[in-house]
């Protein structure tokens, strides 16, 4: 102790010791410590505590290290509960399942009979509405599997069109009304669809491209109504954890108003949108190229491949098992693939193809690397990727194609996709470690509203491949499962990667957005069969809360 300080005694230096540590306190907007946190970066750390600033991640420790050097406006003692990143659905489409919110709801129906209850409810609900429309159904989950036919619709709403999607979004039911009005006949032909015909009759089936001739009858909600869809629809993704979407499939207009609503700061959910090929998008982002904002990316394509293993749309090498002059159909010609391809590779957008059945996978693959030649950072997708020859599936690796999955179709699927495939095919669907081990990144996506919003239940069947109720008890071709830090990585930093986000989330990392996520169980280690049962304490994006339990 020196002669200047030694008349200060004990108390007098701690107190010294306090002012300097506080005047040497940095400055943070938010403080989260006493945690259980996942980075997810290289090593897969685990830590205590982050600090945030001006909605980025500025340094991560240890509770008691972070407390002592920064001084935060405000403070989330997490009480040990488990953080990870904001969680990323890799395939979705957000923009069409908020327009399903004033849609009938047809999810779980155990009988057409059902169907039909739940929309002439649709119709008490909105009487002035010009169309009456609903999705879900799967013919599959009745007792009588076939598809429906049109004529209860045709006595029950005969004044008012009605369309209603089957739960893939690749097959359609429609009333003689809707008919009509799209100028479908029997003798209507249509490229990668099918118009439904027996006995020279209408059935009202419509398969992927025929569903269009109807569908585009459909007007469109105004922009006060498509607002506020938005916004419910954006409230229920940070409810199960989900900061950044990605959605497939959109028009230039759907884009424009999810910019100019989180611009006006009315829109907060971040969104990774695929575009539609149509010719006003490429007129568009090829002139003026790929668009980037804080919380929006514009610069990949979503392309149709072809139609979905439920309704014998997925085109496959050989028929299908249960059908065996079928083999469903591509959407397009190889051709139009290729030329589409060119043009996508030539301005610098990613291409991502949905390609469910062998024959699409194959074809898509060989057009892809003819352009790709060989390793490379285009980072190209197959969206689906869900049942690959295993002769092909060394092409992901050759060409670094991401092979872009959706746990919960494997465990949805499993009760017949042997019926469509056979035993010996069935083997090569769903095979998600198979692809991993290709580039060792795998982008997981729910696909909602196909499959439920909740990206716990994609985790649940990436581990475990059982479904709700834990069925089957040894899990569905297991030899294909992920283990859950794989199945953690899938959900954030891999899909980041798929997005070329990865330096700007999907960990939690210093420079790094700060989305995340508190949940109250750890993931990492309960027993599988309560993942699905898991809720979300808070989300925050940007380091600001945006959905909370009180």
């Amino acid at each position: 102790m020196t002669k200047k300080w030694s008349h200060l005694g004990l108390s007098g230096l701690l107190g010294l010791s306090l002012l300097s540590s506080c005047s040497q306190s940095q400055k943070a907007d938010l403080l989260v410590y006493n945690a259980t946190v996942y980075t997810v970066n290289q090593e897969f750390d685990k830590t205590q505590a982050f600090a945030v600033k001006d909605g980025k991640i500025v340094e991560v420790g240890t509770s008691e290290g972070l407390r002592q050097k920064y001084k935060a406006t405000q403070e989330v003692d997490a009480q040990g509960k488990s953080v990870y990143p904001g969680l990323i659905d890799a395939h979705a489409h957000f923009y069409r399942y908020a327009m399903n919110q004033r849609e009938a709801d047809l999810v779980g129906t155990t009988s057409f009979a059902e169907v039909i209850q739940r929309l002439q409810k649709q119709r008490q609900e909105y009487p002035d509405a010009a169309w009456l429309t609903g999705r879900g159904w799967d013919q599959n989950d009745w007792k009588v599997k076939q598809f429906p036919t049109k004529d209860t619709l045709d006595q029950l709403f005969p004044d008012i069109p009605v369309m209603i999607q089957r739960v893939d979004g690749h097959a359609f039911l429609a009333n003689q009304k809707a008919l009509d009005l799209a100028g479908i006949t029997p003798q209507t032909q249509v490229n990668g669809g099918r118009v439904e015909v027996k006995n020279g009759k209408l059935t009202g089936i419509l398969v992927d491209n025929a569903g269009d001739l109807a569908s585009e009858k459909i007007p469109m909600p105004s922009v006060k109504e498509l607002t506020e869809v938005l916004k419910e629809a954006e409230q229920n993704l940070f409810q199960v954890g989900i900061t950044t979407v990605v959605d497939a499939g959109l028009p230039k207009d759907a884009v424009d108003l999810m910019d100019s609503l989180q611009k006006a700061g009315e829109l907060r959910v971040r969104v990774y949108a695929m575009l539609s090929p149509t010719p006003e998008n490429k007129t568009h982002y090829f002139k003026n190229g790929p668009y980037t904002s804080d919380r929006l990316n514009v610069r990949s394509f979503k392309v149709y491949g072809d139609g979905a293993l439920g309704s014998r749309g997925a085109c496959l090498l050989h028929p299908y098992s249960d059908r065996p002059n079928e083999t469903g159909f591509l959407l397009e010609t190889v051709q139009e693939y290729k030329d589409l391809a060119a043009e996508l590779y030539q301005h610098n957008f990613q291409m991502n193809t949905h390609a469910i059945g062998d024959s699409a996978n194959r074809v898509i693959l060989q057009i892809y690397g003819n352009l790709l030649k060989g390793k490379n950072n285009r980072r190209w997708r197959v969206e689906h990727a869900q049942v690959v020859n295993p002769e092909d599936v060394p092409l992901f690796g050759k060409y670094s194609i991401l092979p872009s999955v959706q746990p919960t179709h494997a465990t949805s699927d499993m009760y017949w996709a042997s019926e469509r495939l056979g035993l010996d095919r069935v083997k090569h669907a769903y095979a998600f470690k198979a692809l991993l081990q290709q580039n060792n990144i795998l982008p997981l996506g729910s696909d909602f509203p196909v499959e439920h919003i909740n990206p716990l239940f994609g985790f649940h069947s990436a581990i475990a491949r059982q479904d709700a109720e834990n069925y089957p008890a040894e899990g569905f071709q297991m030899e294909n499962a992920l283990t859950r830090e794989e199945a953690l990585k899938g959900t954030t930093i891999w899909a980041a990667y798929a997005n070329f986000e990865e330096k700007q989330k999907g960990s939690i990392e210093v420079g790094k957005v700060a989305d995340f996520v508190i949940l109250d169980q750890d993931i990492m280690t309960i027993k599988p069969e309560a993942i699905r049962g898991v809720k979300v304490i808070s989300t925050y994006l940007n380091g600001e809360k945006v959905y909370g339990q009180k």
